[in-house]
């Protein structure tokens, strides 16, 4: 059975006129706002209406474009040459969307899709929307392949060791004991969870375990938390926000680790090294650090090419 992979995430802008796009397919996405078509819609826009101009003037700080999309290009090359699978990215919001990936898979015959997941832990918002994309643009085209997706990975201990192997490059030789290490999530908004999603669950036990790998190494902090970050409007979100944890500081030498995300984007580069530096700064911090995603990694390549081929 001839098989193709796709390599799931939400994407990130390929230039500044894609930023309105972006917010808008976000804001249109059913599970990132469960409720009927038409009240998503009015909220969407004004969410849109709001956000956009901010948004444009981050991405312009960034170059004019997310680095996600090129990011994990790469990545889907190494994993291709390990694997000897065609490997696609497939952006939920921003191209490049899962239809070019799919029509070249069904022109070659391809018949079992495996989907890797560029989410570490589940979420209604992040994996079941990628997976419900990709099955809708295939019955869309009448092509009716084999799906499998692969299992949340949170916890598994190659990628613990992944985890940790960034964390201690973001170290750099320095006191660790000395440091709080921020293991930083996107946050979501408590209704969500309430109404049965795990990704709390899941990243509590992503933290456990990253504890746990790291103890069993001698990788010792002085403290070691779990965060949120990237909180939007007014509604209850899932605590503590990092921002605030940043604002009443116990240790002023802190190091931030990405947790739920694979490939750095404006909420890593400049969400978290950005503007939490600045809070950082101001509030006097001796030492902050920012580590990288797993990124496209030749470790990373490795562990999925594994992962795919189980």
């Amino acid at each position: 059975m001839k098989r193709g992979v796709l390599l799931l995430n939400m994407g990130g802008p390929n230039n500044i006129g894609e930023v309105e796009l972006f917010l808008r397919n976000m804001f249109a996405d059913r599970n990132i706002l469960p409720m009927n078509r038409w009240m998503r819609r009015m909220i969407g826009n004004r969410i849109v209406r709001k956000r956009l101009k901010e948004a444009q003037e981050n991405y312009r700080e960034l170059g004019g474009k997310s680095p996600l999309t090129e990011i994990t290009w790469s990545l889907a090359a190494k994993v291709e040459a390990r694997s000897g699978l065609p490997v696609r990215p497939a952006m939920r919001y921003v191209p490049p969307f899962a239809d070019a990936a799919l029509r070249e898979f069904a022109e070659e015959g391809v018949e079992e899709l495996l989907l890797f997941p560029m989410y570490p832990q589940y979420s209604t918002t992040t994996t079941r929307s990628s997976v419900e994309d990709v099955e809708a643009r295939c019955e869309a085209m009448g092509y009716r392949p084999r799906i499998r997706v692969i299992d949340p990975y949170y916890d598994d201990y190659n990628y613990l060791a992944i985890q940790a192997k960034r964390i201690l490059e973001a170290a750099g030789g320095i006191e660790m004991e000395e440091y709080d290490l921020f293991l930083s999530a996107h946050g979501l908004p408590m209704s969500i969870i309430k109404a049965g999603d795990p990704y709390e669950k899941q990243v509590e036990a992503n933290v456990s375990a990253l504890k746990t790998y790291l103890g069993s190494h001698g990788v010792i902090f002085k403290n070691i938390k779990l965060a949120y970050q990237s909180k939007v409007g007014n509604a209850a979100w899932l605590e503590p926000n990092l921002a605030d944890l940043l604002r009443r500081p116990e240790n002023l030498k802190v190091l931030i680790f990405p947790l739920a995300f694979t490939v750095d984007n404006s909420e890593t580069i400049f969400e978290l090294d950005r503007e939490h530096r600045e809070i950082a700064e101001k509030i006097g911090y001796e030492d902050y650090r920012v580590a990288a995603c797993p990124n496209d990694g030749e470790d990373f390549a490795a562990f999925i090419a594994e992962k795919i081929g189980e």
